[in-house]
């Protein structure tokens, strides 16, 4: 299958309070490797190239409408948001999405916004295996060393989900089984919004779950399989600002190798940060302490570091930018900065030009 699928649609929740953030802003705006949870969610699906992307939203409307909108401006296409007054269960959040997925009858992806690790290539191997063989639902699992917390996926003799059951209800047998479930899945779309329309609130939270319509379906004699996710790290959740810092570094390596298999050098990979929108050429030099933030541009042959920080910087190749900390301005090729020199946005250095110690442009 192409990484283009005209008869899928994904819909991205993020409508929830997150309250372990702790924070005035919702969970999804806050942002790892320069960009935010529901961007890094959103962009994720729009490399699927769906007929439909869907928001939903509900906590916080205020800021997070916004903030989906600027994200679908850069994207250059359309996502539709899904307003959750009330946030009863996943459930309901995806019944408000199928409201602005009337008349769709493909595959429908469900994720989350604040699974900032996600790839498209991974959705893309979940729609694959979603639509190989007639099924009604694809479960989008993972296996952990430890899946202490997780529900874990019991399936029959021939492979197929017959059950999706939580920590606390887990026999010792179940709770020995080391595939779990990630939260995401791909449902054909008609039957989904069948089950949508039986679930009930009878449980303890008094809500609607998405993984009710698992059960649904196998009562009605559909098909639910699993698709086991090859990297369980695109997985993790955030939900606290110590996720938040854990899938920071996790991108960040991505990032950072990245940059290496491209040709550059990082001598600490450790201690160098590069946001995902930073592009960095061949033969590049990284030493340790700089952050490459931003749209930043790097060209070939360029020298950066230590202790640098670019911000929206264009480098030119063969530049050389030493203990700097610069904003918004360009560098011209075979350019001299640094060290100690504080470069304010709007700053145009040109080819060969020199900026010594302790200077300030302005």
């Amino acid at each position: 299958m192409s990484a283009s699928d005209s008869s899928s649609a994904v819909v991205v929740l993020a409508a929830g309070a997150g309250t372990r953030m702790k924070s005035d802003l919702q969970k999804t705006l806050h942002s790892i490797g320069g960009r935010s949870l529901i961007s890094h969610s959103l962009y994720a699906a729009a490399g699927l190239n769906p007929e439909h992307i869907v928001a939903v939203i509900g906590h916080r409307r205020d800021q997070v409408g916004p903030a989906v909108d600027s994200v679908a401006e850069k994207l250059g296409r359309e996502v539709r948001i899904a307003l959750q007054e009330e946030q009863n269960g996943t459930g309901h959040a995806v019944q408000c999405a199928m409201d602005q997925l009337e008349g769709f009858a493909g595959t429908v992806i469900v994720t989350n916004g604040d699974v900032p690790l996600l790839t498209s290539g991974t959705l893309a191997a979940l729609l694959e295996a979603h639509t190989a063989a007639p099924t009604a639902v694809t479960v989008l699992t993972m296996r952990l060393d430890d899946p202490t917390g997780y529900g874990r996926i019991v399936r029959n003799q021939d492979g197929e989900v017959i059950a999706i059951v939580e920590q606390k209800d887990a026999s010792d047998e179940e709770r020995s089984i080391t595939e779990v479930n990630s939260g995401v899945f791909a449902f054909d779309a008609t039957l989904l919004r069948d089950a949508l329309s039986q679930l009930k609130s009878d449980n303890a939270q008094g809500e609607l779950y998405l993984t009710d319509v698992l059960g649904i379906a196998r009562n009605g004699g559909h098909p639910v399989r699993a698709h086991i996710a090859g990297d369980a790290r695109e997985l993790a959740g955030v939900n606290d600002r110590v996720q938040l810092a854990e899938a920071g570094a996790e991108l960040n390596r991505r990032n950072v190798e990245v940059a290496m298999r491209g040709g550059a050098t990082v001598i600490d990979p450790q201690s160098t940060w590069i946001d995902v929108e930073v592009s960095v050429g061949r033969d590049v030099i990284i030493r340790p302490g700089t952050q490459l933030l931003g749209t930043t541009s790097i060209g070939d042959r360029a020298e950066i570091g230590p202790d640098t920080t670019l911000e929206n910087m264009s480098i030119g190749a063969g530049a050389s930018v030493i203990r700097t900390h610069a904003l918004d301005s360009e560098i011209g090729a075979d350019a001299t900065v640094g060290p100690f020199t504080y470069i304010r946005p709007g700053t145009v250095l040109g080819a060969e030009g020199k900026l010594g110690g302790f200077v300030e442009t302005k």
